[in-house]
């Protein structure tokens, strides 16, 4: 690790991923870094979402892989070109947890879990010296253009240091520390903000009494959802007011748009994406033999219950048409009425435009302000799509703070990763 004459003292607020890397970042270039976060520990919304498999990021091409962020794309592409889901993969393997893709291609670490490489990579932030204080909540700058911060304590902290990174995530989850505050203050400073507004979240819609009292919480599996002329297959499940689950988070950007813009989108949902309509639709002609209509959607089309109760919702008399009751099962109509709110989402859309940061990530109307991850308006879908960003912005700003304090980077793992190669 370099050492200076007199380190810069260096302020990342935020204790999640980005943060997190960009202490990482700063700490191996010999910088004096302290972590400030307003919880007791760090990493908490990282521990939520590793419970199921911390999904890293995606072993998909990179040209497909960077579509996933849509309009943000152009910005964010450099950004992960430099660290890249290899780059990724290999940090990881760095802290002593080795990585395997899934039958999906999404990359999780062997562990499975995010406690293991939280513990690891907290052990390499103490080891190169990053202090954490936490319990401390941000509340700005006072007008001498200190960091003002309130302790546990109700403690009043001030601290002037040559350059701080803000990483205080988005507004989703806000129970585990990402609550936005943060959007009063730096609006206060003149920064243009986007609207928050939930990603990756599910929807409502209105379901009979028998949907909501027996199928409640049950599993949509091996599906396909189409909106819009976009399909994607995974699974969901039935809510009791509505629909979640990763189909859904997929194509949520575009429902939640359209309800904005019409006050209802409708979702079709196709029960047999392995089969052809025409397909199921012979089999649909086979005789029922006095079986009731249950046993045979069962046995003919390979239907769960819950899929007929599905259909039942869009057509309480079933077409007796095999055809036209084919055409039902692979496209039947979910009205979606409305998202379900900020603070159950996954993650937010909106935040600070990349047109108020440079292209070090350095806030245009506050010098020696970075700003990484949640907090810019960039949104994607899960995946590994989300934390791949999260960590790519994160690095960025770090190494703006190199580039603006005049401090050579130093390489991120125990191989030099392109994320901090010199160009």
């Amino acid at each position: 690790m370099p050492s200076f004459p007199s380190s810069p003292e260096v302020a990342v607020i935020g204790g999640g991923p980005t943060g997190l890397i960009a202490a990482e970042v700063l700490g191996r270039a010999g910088l004096a870094v302290t972590v400030y976060d307003q919880m007791p520990s760090v990493g908490r919304k990282l521990l939520m979402a590793g419970r199921g498999g911390l999904n890293l990021t995606h072993s998909e091409s990179f040209e497909r892989f960077v579509t996933r962020y849509a309009e943000a794309q152009p910005r964010l592409q450099p950004l992960i070109e430099a660290f890249r889901p290899e780059d990724l993969r290999a940090w990881c393997e760095g802290v002593g947890q080795e990585t395997f893709v899934g039958s999906s291609g999404r990359v999780f670490p062997r562990a499975f879990k995010a406690s293991p490489l939280l513990r690891a990579w907290l052990a390499r932030l103490e080891q190169l010296g990053v202090r954490f204080a936490l319990r401390h909540r941000w509340q700005g700058w006072d007008e001498d253009g200190q960091l003002v911060f309130t302790a546990a304590s109700d403690q009043t902290v001030r601290v002037r240091p040559a350059a701080t990174i803000l990483a205080l995530g988005g507004a989703s989850w806000p129970r585990l520390g990402s609550d936005g505050s943060w959007v009063e203050l730096l609006s206060q400073r003149g920064i243009a903000i986007s609207p928050l507004r939930p990603a990756n979240m599910g929807f409502t819609l209105v379901w009979s009494d028998l949907m909501r009292s027996r199928f409640e919480g049950e599993p949509l599996k091996r599906i396909a959802m189409t909106f819009e002329g976009t399909t994607v297959r995974g699974e969901a499940i039935v809510t009791a007011d509505g629909i979640e689950g990763g189909a859904v988070y997929a194509l949520s950007a575009r429902l939640r748009d359209a309800i904005e813009r019409m006050g209802a989108a409708t979702l079709h949902l196709d029960l047999r994406p392995d089969l052809a309509e025409e397909a199921l639709a012979k089999r649909l002609s086979a005789p029922r033999k006095g079986q009731s209509a249950s046993t045979f959607l069962r046995k003919s089309a390979g239907l769960s219950p819950v899929g007929m109760a599905l259909l039942r919702e869009a057509s309480p008399s079933l077409p007796s048409e095999p055809d036209a009751l084919a055409r039902l099962i692979k496209a039947v109509p979910l009205t979606l009425t409305g998202t379900k709110p900020l603070d159950r989402a996954i993650s937010s859309a909106g935040g600070i435009p990349f047109g108020e940061v440079d292209d070090h990530l350095m806030l245009r109307r506050i010098p020696d302000v970075f700003v990484a991850g949640e907090m810019l308006d960039w949104e994607a879908p899960t995946g590994g799509y989300l934390l791949q960003a999260t960590f790519a912005t994160g690095i960025a700003a770090a190494r703006g703070v190199l580039a603006r304090l005049g401090i050579p980077d130093a390489a991120l793992t125990g191989g030099l990763s392109s994320a901090t190669r010199q160009t």
